[in-house]
């Protein structure tokens, strides 16, 4: 006599995965099931107040999530979206939304903040403490932090010898992307409606939809475009903000809308297998989604750089300057220093800024003004839409020289310098900062260079500091601590 093989429902908890295709826990969760499956989207105000999430960063999440509850509900997975107003309340949610839904067993995908991997430990607990089987699942990187090591075991602490050793390891593994998950029965449990916008994070970017659109489709779309079209061009155009040279993926890859798999197999299948070779685009290219990689390992084997120290212990000692005028003018971009300008208002008008310019108004807050990075790293995290603490972090500190750089503290970027490499026709600069639109020559990286009648004609402000002057403070600085 047999007896029946009992039913299995899953609860996919989905979080900075807002895609369908390579999603792990989804996936995984689509074959062990055979009744049905759930997903749960929990809004979680005070974990994103927390990491100063942007308010058009989560504007994106909820309009991804609304595209991935369409694409579910056609494989008869429901979307339920519950809120959490308290950290503390996350475990409580969750298991009431699995029981409302006879779920057996959760399936997410891994988060490596030190928050959240205590929170998500906490609720492995407790799910596995009622009886219900529990899948985690590393996902929103290449590979798990802390299998990349150097050869005495320890973690890499910068980032040319952690990407051979990546690259050595997929050349034996090769990225595998998964598929979709297993269109389900249908079940009784109904999905809800997402949310328009959450209390508090509301986007202050004018056409936020018009300029990052949302959806899975699109952005492989953008993904397909930039590889056919631009990735053989990265590595000559991608410092030159005037012009379409990068992926801008970066909101999609910080949501989870794609994969850095994804991402890295299509770079691969152009670039014929090649990782660091064929083409110096495409591997350039791939280079910089391993740079994100990087950071991701870092703050699971350093998990001091996102409690507000940095990578370096020893420039905690630095007396960094706190003058909030300065510091506001540079948030405004009223610098007197037109590629800072335009870089800190494009931010403010889009929500995203170009990565060379990230480079170039992090080290001037640093460098030229010398404030301390964490008050950069905040207002970034405030306005970014692609906004992810590894790589701002690590972003920040590479700027400041207190984290991963391998070079001394004295790569202090020049910033007219740097805008004449960057910005050499002053393009960039006229389109953010109107001001200066009618200037000519190469006077728009500088203007006060200009003339003296000429330059108080201008409704733009004057320089704060002298760069060399301020490189010398930084130089004596950093030379003090030995």
């Amino acid at each position: 006599m047999s007896t029946a093989t009992a039913k299995r429902r899953a609860l996919v908890w989905v979080r900075r995965d807002l895609r369908i295709a390579d999603n792990h826990a989804l996936y995984h969760a689509s074959r062990w099931a055979d009744d049905g499956v759930v997903a749960v989207f929990v809004v979680s105000p005070e974990e994103w107040a927390d990491h100063d999430d942007a308010g058009i960063k989560v504007d994106f999440w909820l309009r991804n999530l609304k595209e991935m509850q369409t694409g579910l509900a056609k494989l008869n997975i429901p979307l339920v979206v519950v809120t959490a107003k308290k950290r503390t309340e996350i475990v409580s949610t969750l298991l009431k939304v699995a029981k409302d839904a006879a779920c057996d067993g959760l399936f997410f995908n891994n988060e490596y903040e030190v928050n959240e991997s205590r929170r998500d430990d906490t609720v492995e607990r407790h799910f596995s403490k009622h009886g219900h089987e529990v899948q985690r699942f590393d996902d929103h990187v290449l590979m798990k932090p802390g299998e990349v090591r150097t050869g005495q075991g320890g973690m890499f602490t910068v980032f040319t010898p952690f990407k051979k050793a990546l690259y050595k390891i997929l050349e034996q593994h090769p990225v595998e992307v998964l598929g979709s998950p297993k269109r389900q029965l249908e079940i009784a449990v109904k999905g809800t409606p997402v949310p328009e916008h959450v209390a508090g994070f509301e986007s202050h970017v004018k056409n936020a939809a018009e300029l990052w659109p949302a959806g899975e489709k699109w952005a492989h779309k953008r993904l397909s475009t930039f590889i056919e079209k631009r990735v053989a061009a990265y590595k000559e155009e991608r410092d030159t903000p005037s012009v379409d040279a990068t992926s801008m993926l970066s909101p999609h890859l910080a949501a989870g809308v794609v994969s850095p798999r994804q991402c890295v197999a299509a770079a691969l299948e152009w670039n014929k297998g090649k990782l660091d070779a064929g083409n110096a685009g495409a591997a350039h290219w791939i280079s910089e989604v391993v740079w994100r990689e990087f950071y991701q390992h870092i703050i699971v084997g350093f998990p001091r750089v996102v409690m507000g120290r940095a990578f370096k212990p020893a420039t905690e000692a630095l007396k960094w300057s706190y003058d909030t005028e300065h510091f506001e003018r540079w948030k405004a971009g009223k610098t007197g220093v037109p590629i800072v300008d335009a870089a800190m208002r494009q931010l403010l008008e889009t929500g995203w800024m170009h990565n060379r310019l990230r480079m170039v108004s992090a080290m001037y807050l640093t460098k030229d003004l010398f404030i301390d990075w964490r008050w950069g790293e905040k207002h970034f995290m405030k306005h970014l839409i692609d906004g992810d603490l590894a790589s701002n972090n690590g972003g920040w500190q590479w700027s400041a020289s207190t984290g991963t750089d391998a070079a001394p503290y004295f790569r202090i970027f020049n910033p007219v310098s740097q805008s004449e490499k960057c910005d050499p026709k002053g393009e960039f600069i006229r389109r953010y900062v109107p001001e200066l639109r009618d200037v000519e020559g190469d006077a728009i990286h500088d203007p006060s260079q200009l003339p003296g009648l000429q330059r108080s004609r201008l409704e733009y402000p004057e320089v704060m500091v002298d760069h060399s002057k301020a490189r010398d403070r930084v130089m004596e600085a950093f030379r003090a601590l030995g």
